[in-house]
């Protein structure tokens, strides 16, 4: 059984996601529950990537002698992308303020 790229995207966003709850819930240590926080937030970045895949698509920038609308049925979705970035940003800088302050 061959299984597509997206769909396993999302089963593994899926148990990122939910090995991140166990993490944060059920162990003491404080490091590894930031460590489950962290593997929740690369879960939802995950999913979230894979809300914007789409398949056969092109990269969104538009180059000389493309025709406007193979373009527009062709090129992937550019917000998650940037939405994610954002998060990853945000994400490590909360990592090490709580990671700072784990001292």
């Amino acid at each position: 059984m061959i299984i597509d790229t997206q769909l396993a995207s999302f089963f593994t966003a899926g148990a990122l996601i939910i090995i991140g709850i166990f993490a944060a819930l059920f162990i003491d240590n404080l490091v590894k529950k930031v460590i489950g926080l962290a593997f929740i937030g690369d879960g939802a970045n995950l999913f979230i990537i894979t809300m914007g895949y789409k398949a056969g698509g092109i990269v969104y920038i538009f180059l000389p002698g493309m025709v406007i609308n193979q373009f527009a049925q062709n090129a992937s979705y550019p917000l998650p992308f940037a939405l994610v970035l954002t998060s990853i940003v945000i994400g490590a800088s909360t990592l090490a303020v709580i990671k700072s302050r784990d001292q």
